[in-house]
């Protein structure tokens, strides 16, 4: 089941979209409250719907190379 849509701002896939472009490490986690407004929900606590959203996310940014935050 998923708690939120995509396009939401704390959702899975938007967190896993971001963490990519951060380059941040692969960890599925997602805000139900939006990001960084709460607890954070963690990989154990997400149902497989929300896991494969967090990862779609993350494997969709990966997929573009220029989709990098520069420091």
């Amino acid at each position: 089941m998923l708690r939120m849509a995509d396009e939401i701002h704390g959702s899975p896939f938007d967190r896993g979209s971001a963490d990519s472009w951060y380059s941040r490490e692969r960890k599925p986690h997602f805000y139900p409250n939006g990001t960084y407004n709460g607890n954070p929900v963690t990989e154990y606590e997400m149902s497989p719907q929300e896991i494969e959203a967090y990862n779609r996310g993350f494997d969709e940014n990966e997929a573009d190379p220029a989709a990098r935050k520069v420091w």
